[in-house]
């Protein structure tokens, strides 16, 4: 038996984020907020700064991290 990961009536919709994006704000978490994550954190930052920019200006988003930056180390994220 073969359990969904995604039930797509459960989405809503979903924002496209560039890679120099999630790169940007994965590094703005660690500068001024001490958030020493990766990629996908960066890019869930990203998107919420979107949807805060555009249809949920002055609303409130909660963003979750699972990741830390460790694994990226050698990466062009921490240049």
């Amino acid at each position: 038996m073969r359990l969904p990961l995604l039930n797509p009536k459960h989405v809503d919709g979903y924002i496209n984020v560039k890679d120099e994006e999630a790169i940007h704000y994965a590094r703005r978490l660690a500068r001024e907020e001490g958030i020493f994550a990766g990629f996908s954190s960066g890019a869930n930052v990203a998107a919420a700064m979107k949807l805060l920019n555009s249809t949920h200006k002055g609303r409130t988003i909660a963003v979750i991290m699972c990741d830390s930056g460790l694994k990226y180390l050698s990466t062009d994220l921490w240049e």
